[in-house]
């Protein structure tokens, strides 16, 4: 049986808590049950969990971001935690052979990481992305995966953008650009 993966994209305290630095807020707070449900589900299934997560360093002169945002999800601080239950999730199974954490520094989980290659030894050519923000780091990552062929499942209730009007573009882009499905 083929193996799938989920990609739990940038699910921190700084996106997603009421006091984050960059948060979504409520929309992603809500998110919280289904990507927790959908992890177990992976793991049951003996498919593999990938938590690619933010990481920065404040005032960074090098990294564009720098200049667009303020600092968020800093190294070893509340805000590039894992939010609500999905940290103690990964707590409980960060140990887990298919479970796999990484921090990544640009939008996409592929930009400079060695996803794609861990992704293809493991024979894996389904990805299935939840996690914030849909319109910024899990588009650039669908983008990213569309054009390393990747075939693309975007879990609906599992995503939140900075707005309604981004998550409803990127929902559309997903399925009319990239051809991914779209799992309501």
């Amino acid at each position: 049986m083929a193996k799938e993966a989920l990609l739990i994209i940038d699910y921190t305290n700084d996106f997603v808590d009421n006091k984050g630095a960059l948060t979504v807020g409520k929309p992603g707070q809500l998110l919280e049950n289904s990507i927790i449900n959908l992890a177990n589900q992976f793991v049951e299934k003996d498919n593999w969990v990938i938590l690619p997560t933010d990481l920065h360093k404040k005032d960074n002169p090098y990294h564009p971001e720098t200049k667009l945002f303020p600092p968020h999800n800093l190294a070893n601080t509340w805000g590039h935690e894992f939010y609500g239950k999905l940290q103690p999730w990964y707590d409980q199974h960060q140990d887990d052979a298919q479970v796999y954490m990484y921090d990544k520094t640009r939008y996409s989980a592929f930009a400079g990481t060695d996803l794609d290659l861990r992704l293809r030894e493991r024979n894996i050519k389904t990805i299935h992305l939840v996690g914030v923000c849909t319109d910024i780091c899990v588009l650039h990552t669908a983008i990213d995966a569309y054009n390393l062929n990747y075939n693309i499942i975007i879990h609906e209730n599992g995503v939140a953008a900075t707005s309604k009007a981004a998550q409803e573009f990127s929902l559309n882009h997903f399925k009319n650009i990239l051809g991914a499905k779209i799992d309501r």
